[in-house]
């Protein structure tokens, strides 16, 4: 019943908030949802100086919501294959090494460079913190959010080999970055001396590899399974399935199964498999659904991201730190696309300001902070929380309310 009330609760936030949001704000609903759900959380948190019931209630109900494992082990299968599921496939195709380098090179490459910056200046403000800590932040903070900036590309017809780059980036880098958090957390648990470099290369191929092997059997067969009968509620249910129990499996075999979605979304998504699987009326329901559910979760996501405000610990330096880690984050993106932009550029013709636009869309999301509470104590948990939460928020409403201007601005540059 516990689970029940946790679910109904959120479901009502989100429904009230989205409301509000629609009626009144006009925002984009991932940002308005998150606007509104911190106001909310500030109004709990005022009133908490005179009264502290109600902050004490949320803050229980907030307790009995695992977050991390929720939105890691639950939310992001479902999220991945829905994104995947509406990929320009042929676009992506196109641009799959721009998109492939994107999700692993420069998510390496960003993960280390914040690790090593980050490392230095929480040591010029006083905290001494070790430098493989740094590194998991590096990696928990790296990948960027596709449901967010989505939307907001979209109103403001951003070329879709551009809008390609970035989504198609996101999908992957969100499996990657998790990969990658995944192996320097388990060198950080253990002690490097008990981890070797074959270990985690082994352990980095097997997650990658093997997850997009197990998405690409199982895209595949749900593929055969739906070509192989006419009958949308049916065919709705084969792709929940797909869903859950590749997830499942990945985690019983222990692969990627954020990859494993994603690649799976892909194939079952693209147009050739869509044309010879499904009629009008199966892809009409397998679209809607999968919509629906694609909101659904990223109303609730961000509802949720806005209530953590209730019960983390602002301290001064972690205020500080996470101010700084904004333009640090900024300016090390920049770097990390700019190698595989300049070698793929004159190949693939390149939309003008492509990294600008890459840097400023590239937002940080609920995965991050998932990440960020998967941490233990020992890993600074509470530091690191603190500086995810000010990342995201202002990745979430700074660059997302502004993106679609730089974008619209950077067009008509473009056209003169």
């Amino acid at each position: 019943m516990e689970y029940f009330q946790i679910a109904s609760i959120l479901i009502m936030l989100s429904a009230a908030f989205g409301y509000i949001n629609i009626r009144f704000l006009k925002l984009p609903t991932t940002i308005g949802l998150m606007v509104i759900t911190i106001i909310f959380s500030l109004l709990i948190l005022t009133l908490g100086l005179f009264d502290d019931t109600l902050l004490t209630h949320e803050k229980e109900f907030i307790a009995k919501i695992d977050f991390s494992e929720l939105l890691l082990d639950v939310m992001l299968s479902f999220m991945l294959f829905a994104g995947a599921l509406h990929t320009n496939f042929s676009q992506l195709k196109i641009q799959r090494k721009p998109v492939f380098s994107f999700a692993v090179f420069s998510t390496l490459i960003s993960t280390f460079l914040v690790g090593i910056i980050m490392h230095l200046i929480l040591k010029m403000i006083g905290l001494n913190v070790e430098f493989i800590y740094c590194l998991l932040f590096g990696a928990l903070i790296s990948p960027t959010d596709p449901i967010a900036v989505l939307g907001i590309l979209k109103k403001a017809n951003a070329p879709k080999k551009l809008e390609t780059k970035i989504v198609g980036e996101s999908l992957f880098n969100d499996g990657v970055g998790v990969v990658v958090f995944l192996t320097i957390y388990r060198i950080a648990d253990l002690g490097l001396d008990q981890v070797s470099t074959l270990d985690v290369i082994r352990l980095f191929a097997q997650e990658v590899i093997g997850g997009m092997v197990l998405g690409t059997f199982i895209g595949y067969t749900t593929y055969k399974l739906m070509k192989s009968i006419d009958d949308y509620d049916v065919e709705v249910i084969i792709t929940i399935a797909a869903v859950m129990g590749g997830t499942l499996f990945a985690h019983y075999l222990h692969l990627s199964a954020p990859l494993a979605m994603v690649t799976a979304g892909l194939i079952v998504g693209n147009d050739t498999m869509r044309q010879s699987a499904m009629s009008e009326i199966v892809e009409l329901y397998v679209d809607k659904f999968w919509e629906l559910i694609d909101i659904l979760l990223n109303t609730i996501l961000f509802v949720m991201i806005g209530l953590e405000i209730l019960v983390l610990s602002f301290e001064g330096k972690f205020v500080l730190a996470g101010l700084l880690a904004i333009p640090t984050l900024l300016i090390i993106r920049y770097l990390s696309l700019l190698l595989p932009i300049k070698y793929f550029k004159k190949k693939l013709d390149f939309v003008p300001n492509t990294n600008l636009v890459m840097t400023w869309g590239g937002l940080r999301g609920g995965i991050s902070i998932a990440l960020a509470l998967s941490l233990t104590d020992a890993m600074h948990k509470e530091l690191f929380l603190v500086i995810t939460y000010i990342v995201v928020v202002f990745s979430i409403l700074v660059q997302g309310l502004t993106v679609g201007k730089l974008i619209t601005k950077l067009n008509k540059k473009n056209a003169l």
